[in-house]
């Protein structure tokens, strides 16, 4: 919806100016991720700050709809404003399955870019169809055929971040090689960061759309060696635990409404006390990994 009343809400303008004193827009997209998972949701843990901060300074929306069977989907409707059945994207985008995004869409990136918006895309795209992926094209389902000046990232569903699928605008690079310390969540920062300080350098009086979409918590789970141990012996006592905690924090905090009652676990996933205990370890260090 709210994409919707940006749309609607925003007039083309003849020539690439924006109007005066229009605020910089940052999207900030994850995949996998619970609400739960943000201290400003109820994380008893806490270990996102710098988004709590923005949190705290904002509004806190607590419903939303993802697209059925999310993913690209989703990431089309947001972008676009539309229903699958309305932008062609109707399933996870796969070669043997998936219809590809229709262009004739219009994207918050081309509307904004219209009204005098540089626009940047860093990380995961997941809007271009297998078949079109690669340095030969076409690149018109690529982000910079869709609105977006830079683009910084993987175009795909999923990538290494240690060594990624890594484009700059449609050409591949790899800049992990001869690096020890590479991780693309850390590379994409930088590029982000870059961008904008460049934009406003050039252009003080010139708005922004940062459209920033890590590969994490998507699969695979993988950070670098420093954070492999931070979470270690938290999640011993299971999830049921950390489910139940977790609501209870939340009914502290006024995100959900007084009285609610937590739903049941559903049948399908086994109590932690069901759990054989030969799996325990690794389910443990899963959350772990999931949660540095």
């Amino acid at each position: 919806v709210l994409t919707l009343v940006l749309l609607a809400a925003t007039t083309v303008l003849p020539a690439q100016a924006a109007p005066p004193k229009q605020p910089n827009v940052i999207i900030f997209l994850a995949d996998d991720l619970g609400w739960a998972e943000l201290g400003c949701y109820g994380n008893k843990f806490n270990e996102t700050p710098r988004l709590d901060r923005m949190a705290r300074q904002g509004l806190h929306f607590t419903e939303a709809y993802a697209a059925a069977p999310v993913c690209s989907p989703y990431r089309a409707s947001f972008l676009t404003g539309q229903f699958p059945a309305r932008h062609g994207i109707l399933d996870y985008l796969r070669p043997d399955t998936a219809n590809p995004l229709s262009i004739d869409h219009v994207t918050l990136a081309e509307m904004l870019k219209k009204n005098g918006y540089a626009t940047g895309m860093f990380g995961k795209g997941h809007l271009t169809p297998q078949w079109e992926m690669g340095p030969a094209g076409p690149f018109d389902r690529w982000p910079t055929g869709l609105g977006f000046d830079r683009f910084y990232g993987f175009p795909g569903a999923e990538t290494s971040q240690f060594e990624p699928d890594l484009y700059d605008q449609t050409t591949p690079i790899a800049p992990y090689i001869g690096r020890d310390d590479y991780h693309l969540t850390e590379d994409m920062a930088d590029r982000a960061i870059e961008w904008m300080q460049r934009v406003k350098a050039h252009r003080p009086d010139k708005p922004f759309l940062c459209y920033f979409s890590p590969g994490a918590v998507h699969t695979p789970l993988q950070v670098p060696d420093a954070w492999l141990d931070r979470f270690r012996g938290f999640f011993d006592e299971g999830w049921d635990d950390h489910r139940q905690s977790i609501f209870e924090r939340q009914l502290e905090m006024g995100v959900i409404p007084s009285g609610t009652v937590n739903t049941s676990r559903p049948d399908a996933v086994p109590s932690w006390d069901e759990y054989p205990d030969r799996y325990k370890p690794v389910a443990r260090r899963l959350m772990e990994v999931f949660a540095a």
